[in-house]
């Protein structure tokens, strides 16, 4: 009896495919039974989602006025819960938050209450892994060795791993990006024009944040239909797009009675819905963000994974290099990136560090696989950096788990003692002094030598040559 074997390029894809997700998906399950803060297993907007999904699993419906007057938190919030939500003209309660992600909680919410929940959002930081894997072998031609020393280290780490088991919409966004970019880093066939379309109907239904990013998506396939003349295609696509935009509008007009799920929220009541980008933004003093995102001592990325630091040389080498279709990838990171810094109320609000940029980071990911792909000398960095951040979510899940700190609350308080050497040089924002300003000028220019440095290092190509095609595979069955 003879069996049949998968070519070893695919056995090494399938491979490379499995460490990833496992790891990642362990590196996220370690935080499931983490509390939040103390008297709360999850906390600030979290229980409002579980709230919700299990109203959608009991009720069918999105009214949760029954659910908090039988103060059906009790089992993952010990203190009294703020509710969040005014009382509507008719009497119901609706979370002010979009109901996608309680709708993908469902099924675990019936099966296994709050863990279940979290246990799905596991499950999907997994798939999420392996779909970035077979994006980076399959669309970027990264080695499967390559893709899963950068997805598993990046995505076992601060901000991927703690959103794949707290209770928010930022892993199945990441998620749902990584299905568009796999879509737009191939010749855009019917296939593709779908799941773009998806993915962009979806990430407003996950929250209405995600917009920016959603839109970068549906631009860069119209302009790409535009430019292949399929002017019919790019034209059905925005008109189908408009279209369910209009919905999303009408929805939320009978539903939450707004434009958005925010004016259901007791929060607004005064300002409006639109006061959830602030009461009186100050856009210079955001600007701050732009480095801080990454490199503020307790709520940037680079303070728990410092490899997040060399997606920056990776992004100027991909923008002068230009390999085909890489403005997907740019773009996306661009606009999360602006979106946290510009439109966001604070980057250091009461979840944990990243949320804001989790969208996006998918995009980073991608870009790193394809730069250490390219340059092998950095890898032995990218390990040793990856490897720290590891060690230091999986130190902090053990202690939030164990009772000495939480997650939200005072997680910077880490007795980990490679993060509390690395954070005394970085910047302080929370609180500013001169140090604050000289530290984050220094971190700056050595942002800007590292851009430098990676457009340097990059082979452009040149004169008549073509650029080297991207090997395209067929989509998996959940991108045709």
């Amino acid at each position: 009896m003879t069996t049949t074997r998968p070519p070893p390029a695919r056995r090494a894809l399938l491979a490379a495919m499995t460490v990833a997700c496992a790891f990642v998906a362990a590196a996220s399950a370690i935080a499931v039974p983490a509390r939040a803060t103390y008297g709360a297993r999850t906390t600030a907007d979290e229980p409002q989602y579980l709230l919700s999904a299990i109203s959608l699993a009991e009720d069918g419906d999105l009214d949760i006025s029954d659910e908090l007057a039988a103060q059906r938190w009790r089992s993952f919030h010990e203190a009294p819960l703020p509710e969040q939500t005014r009382p509507l003209e008719d009497g119901r309660r609706i979370s002010p938050h979009d109901p996608l992600l309680p709708l993908l909680l469902v099924p675990g919410v019936a099966l296994g209450g709050w863990i279940g929940a979290k246990i799905t959002l596991v499950t999907l930081a997994g798939l999420m892994a392996a779909l970035l894997v077979w994006t980076a072998v399959r669309r970027l031609d990264v080695a499967p060795r390559v893709a899963a020393l950068v997805v598993s280290l990046l995505g076992a780490t601060v901000p991927l791993a703690p959103y794949g088991s707290q209770v928010y919409p930022e892993l199945p966004a990441a998620l749902a990006v990584t299905g568009g970019v796999a879509a737009l880093l191939a010749p855009l066939r019917r296939g593709g024009v779908v799941a773009v379309f998806v993915v962009c109907c979806a990430l407003p239904w996950l929250g209405i944040k995600y917009a920016p990013v959603a839109a970068v998506l549906a631009a860069v396939a119209v302009v790409r239909m535009v430019r292949d003349r399929r002017a019919v295609a790019a034209a059905a696509l925005l008109g189908a797009l408009v279209a369910a935009g209009g919905l999303y509008l009408v929805v939320h007009q009978v539903v939450w009675t707004g434009w958005t799920v925010y004016a259901s929220a007791d929060h607004f009541v005064d300002s409006g819905e639109f006061g959830v980008v602030g009461f009186t933004p100050n856009y210079w003093g955001r600007s701050i963000r732009l480095a801080g995102l990454l490199t503020e001592r307790s709520f940037g990325i680079a303070a728990w994974q410092p490899a997040w630091l060399l997606a920056v040389p990776a992004l100027a080498a991909l923008a002068r290099v230009r390999p085909p279709h890489w403005p997907v990838l740019a773009l996306v990171l661009v606009a999360g990136w602006l979106n946290a810094t510009f439109v966001a109320l604070t980057m250091a609000g009461w979840w944990f560090p990243g949320r804001q940029i989790v969208v996006a980071l998918p995009a980073a990911v991608l870009v790193c696989a394809w730069w250490l792909d390219r340059h092998p000398s950095a890898r032995w960095l990218f390990a040793v950096a990856g490897a720290a951040g590891v060690v230091a979510w999986v130190v902090l899940a053990v202690e939030a788990s164990t009772g000495r700190l939480t997650l939200i609350y005072d997680f910077f308080a880490t007795a980990n003692p490679l993060y509390r050497a690395w954070r005394a040089v970085l910047p302080d924002f929370m609180r500013i002094t001169s140090a604050t300003w000289w530290w984050h000028a220094g971190w700056i220019a050595l942002l800007a030598a590292m851009a430098a440095a990676g457009w340097r290092g990059a082979r452009p190509v040149s004169g008549g040559a073509q650029p080297v095609p991207v090997r395209v595979a067929p989509a998996p069955p959940a991108l045709r």
